[in-house]
């Protein structure tokens, strides 16, 4: 066990610092902000209201859960690399793998508190089964985020630049699925350049995880989801997590520390 203990200390000192950085207080702030928001333009709504409260609720609440976690991870990989805190850990007799793998899993339990509180959030607005299955799939949403925001944070080693990576990329995987029936529709054209721009969608989309299955309001509003759907989102976590870990990794033994 030369690797797991050491990673589980590193996970909980990760966990440490996510408490004294009040950051389970700002993922409350944000839920009752969210909810604030979503009960006053519920007001202006003409019909439907609740169906709107509660689209406007998770959607804000999605955003909200990806923008802090992603913020966090990447800011604190700079702070502790700025405090040569990083310098430090590694000159212990400890694998580099177990300081990666002690991160992921940290700010793996970190992301359960969100998809959590927003889940029994949610619970108020729609039923509590497909209540369950929306905070299931945003775990699931904020795993794969985390895995990409601790890669970025490791190669990039800039704030900025990594936080920018990791927006583009959460943005254009969500917007894949639009992105493939905009040039693929009716309205497409048949000129060269729209048919490679075709082949660019599609090849991202073989690349890139299909984040618009994940944590879909319509699961909320009109029961749609179930478990098969589930299953699919569990596939993508497990493979995307992995992927990106590994190349994290790959970077971190290249990486003369």
């Amino acid at each position: 066990m030369p690797t797991f203990f050491p990673a589980l200390t590193i996970a909980r000192y990760t966990l440490l610092e996510a408490l004294r950085s009040r950051l389970p207080w700002l993922f409350m702030l944000a839920a009752c902000g969210a909810a604030a928001l979503a009960g006053f333009l519920q007001q202006l709504a003409l019909t439907e209201s609740g169906a709107v409260q509660a689209a406007l609720l998770a959607a804000t609440l999605r955003l909200a859960s990806v923008f802090l976690l992603a913020t966090f991870i990447i800011t604190s990989m700079a702070r502790e690399a700025a405090d040569r805190g990083l310098e430090l850990l590694l000159a212990l007799p400890m694998p580099r793998v177990a300081y990666l793998l002690g991160k992921l899993l940290g700010y793996g339990v970190l992301a359960a508190v969100p998809a959590l509180l927003f889940g029994l959030l949610m619970a108020l607005f729609a039923a509590p089964a497909h209540s369950a299955l929306w905070a299931l799939s945003l775990l699931g949403e904020l795993w794969i985020v985390a895995a990409f925001s601790l890669l970025c944070a490791s190669s990039l080693q800039q704030v900025l630049p990594a936080l920018a990576a990791t927006g583009g990329f959460y943005l254009l995987a969500r917007m894949l699925g639009s992105l493939q029936l905009l040039a693929h529709g009716a309205q497409a054209g048949d000129s060269w350049l729209q048919r490679a721009t075709a082949g660019a969608i599609d090849v991202l989309a073989l690349l890139l995880p299909r984040l618009d299955a994940f944590t879909r309001t319509d699961w909320l509003l009109y029961a749609t989801g179930d478990w098969q759907a589930l299953a699919g989102v569990a596939a993508q976590t497990i493979i995307y997590v992995a992927l990106l870990a590994s190349c994290a990794l790959c970077d971190f033994y290249r990486r003369n520390i």
